[in-house]
């Protein structure tokens, strides 16, 4: 099992990873308002309409997951010839990094959730069902498209929601296709017969759906991992991740050990559309090459993240890749920053007329060099940030048995440091795309380095920033202390 904060490197492979997504979509409207009186019809709240919004629900969700993730996605659903359905077909063309095969079938209507929420309070969930299933011919089409997808596909998702999209054919189909280009399907179940998923990878009911399809009681972690089990065997599937609310996950995978992992919210807003990105980040993961268990573990942490968010809500890379170093960030927690969240301070600093000061490097084993160079960059600047290499660049860069610390370890130290304002891990091996984010006003090296050599060089003066050289401080190396520390 792969350290926690080594669990970040899994999610640097996503944007490589290719998932097929098959199954039932919906269209999820949130109507938002304040209640202040009851009505005099009948003893009902009288819900003062404010504001509404649409989003991709069911498999839609699954998909929009992925594409907060980074990952190649391939999406096949059904929809009906109604004004639902082109506002689904239109919602899933603008996901980034998504193939969308949509399907209409007119002989149904497009299912639509409808909740209305008062302040933070669902006072009410209204919905359209799809109708019948879907038709012959539609069956044919989805069928084809999917076995045709497969073969470009690294992992497959099967999203039930009971709508009439995954016929037994399709499930199937789905699972042979997959079985022989060997990649792992995925499956978010419905109903009280696993049977129609045999030969599936795993399977992630709630703990409801866990009981009655095993017909087993699932209360404590002994009665869940006895009901996965009897799911497993009886049914032809290897795992079973069955997702307890506020009491974690319990992954049964074979013969291996159960394993329980704590819930990792540390406040629950709202559970819409929260098993959707637990199939989404274990299908992410898998798809990447990750274990079952570590696949679990980043699908944990991103439903403490969507817990936590009001509505039909996704978890992103740099939310999941904070939440991982958390624990380890101590007080430099609040220094580090995805690019998305970086981006949002960098603009608060220039309104409030901030020179904004950027540096790089890898800072394993942090040495008085290193606190001579950050001190001397944050004087050329109002604001300080440093780019982090990650685990993955430093090994690329210095190569075998570096990093010494976890990226989540060095960036714990740089953020205790009094002259860094904000820390940002990257990924590629020059911090040249934080450089063109960010546009620093000075751009810090060390004075090792020629201008001719320092990655950015060029851009910052294009744009009227400065160059800083700082001076080194002598007899201070990573390397030399390492080999030190070898005799």
């Amino acid at each position: 099992m792969t350290d926690r904060s080594d669990l970040a490197g899994l999610i640097e492979r996503f944007a490589q990873a290719r998932v097929l997504v098959v199954g039932d979509v919906m269209l999820d409207r949130f109507v938002y308002g304040e209640v202040e009186r009851i009505s005099p019809e009948a003893p009902v709240p009288i819900l003062r309409i404010e504001r509404g919004e649409a989003m991709l629900g069911g498999a839609g969700n699954v998909a929009r997951n992925l594409a907060s993730l980074g990952t190649q996605t391939h999406f096949i659903a059904v929809i009906g010839a109604d004004e639902p359905g082109r506002e689904v077909a239109e919602l899933a063309a603008e996901l980034p990094g998504v193939t969308c095969s949509i399907l209409t079938d007119h002989g149904r209507t497009t299912a639509i959730k409808t909740r209305y929420i008062a302040g933070s309070q669902q006072v009410l969930r209204a919905d359209r069902e799809s109708g019948p299933p879907i038709a012959d011919k539609i069956e044919n089409a989805l069928a084809r498209k999917m076995e045709a997808a497969v073969k470009k596909a690294s992992a497959v998702v099967l999203s039930d929601y009971g709508k009439g999209a995954l016929t037994k054919r399709v499930v199937g189909a789905a699972i042979a296709a997959a079985k022989h280009a060997g990649i792992p399907v995925l499956v978010d179940p419905k109903g009280d017969d696993y049977r129609r998923y045999r030969g599936a990878r795993l399977v992630s009911p709630n703990r409801r759906e866990l009981a009655e399809a095993s017909h087993m009681a699932a209360g404590g972690e002994d009665e869940i991992v006895a009901a996965a089990r009897r799911i497993a065997k009886s049914c032809g599937i290897v795992g079973v991740l069955a997702t307890r609310g506020a009491d974690g996950m319990t992954l049964v995978d074979g013969r291996r050990k159960a394993r329980h992992l704590a819930a990792e919210a540390r406040e629950v807003f709202d559970v819409s559309g929260a098993g959707d990105t637990v199939i989404a980040v274990l299908a992410a993961a898998m798809a990447s090459g990750a274990e079952p268990i570590d696949a679990a573990r980043l699908a944990n942490v991103a439903a403490g993240i969507v817990v936590a968010k009001a509505g039909t809500a996704v978890a992103n890379a740099d939310e999941i890749v904070n939440a991982l170093h958390h624990q380890d960030l101590m007080a430099g927690a609040d220094k580090l920053a995805g690019l998305g969240e970086l981006r949002h301070r960098v603009s608060g600093w220039r309104k409030a007329k901030l020179k904004i000061g950027f540096t790089n490097g890898c800072f394993d084993l942090l040495h008085p060099g290193h606190v001579s160079l950050l001190a001397q960059a944050r004087a050329t600047c109002d604001r300080l940030i440093v780019g982090l290499n990650s685990d993955a660049s430093v090994t690329r860069l210095k190569g075998q048995g570096r990093p010494v610390q976890s990226e989540a370890a060095r960036a714990a130290v740089l953020g205790s440091l009094a002259s860094v304002d904000a820390v940002t891990i990257f990924a590629d091996d020059t911090p040249l795309g934080l450089i063109e984010a960010l546009r620093p006003d000075v751009l810090v090296k060390g004075a090792d380095y020629s201008l001719s050599k320092i990655v950015g060089a060029k851009l910052v003066q294009s744009y009227g920033g400065k160059i800083f050289l700082a001076k080194l401080a002598p007899g201070h190396s990573t390397s030399a202390t390492i080999r030190k520390l070898g005799k």
